[in-house]
């Protein structure tokens, strides 16, 4: 089972990370792109990259914007360390800032 962080864990893993947030007990972010074809694109690239980890997240793929949530179900729904490296490992895909 997965450790929930600490609220100081919490601050210093989002000051690691490129514009994420967090919603309650979730790290959330939405990009943003040119065509509706390159988020869906982006979304399976996320996907493939959380297989790796094992550690998946709730997308939303919408017109121009995917919003990415990650949680920890085995920490009780609350952020993780897994949290935090699946975030910085989407980041390094390289897509456009929020």
């Amino acid at each position: 089972m997965a450790k929930a962080l600490s609220e100081a864990e919490i601050s210093a893993g989002l000051a690691g990370l490129n514009n994420w947030m967090r919603d309650g007990d979730a790290l959330v972010k939405e990009f943003a792109f040119e065509s509706y074809l390159a988020g869906v694109a982006f979304a399976s690239s996320v996907g493939v990259v959380a297989e790796g980890l094992g550690h998946h997240p709730d997308m939303a793929i919408g017109w121009r914007r995917v919003t990415v949530s990650f949680t920890t179900h085995d920490a009780g729904n609350k952020l993780s360390a897994k949290d935090m490296a699946a975030a910085a490992a989407v980041d390094g895909l390289g897509y456009p800032r929020s």
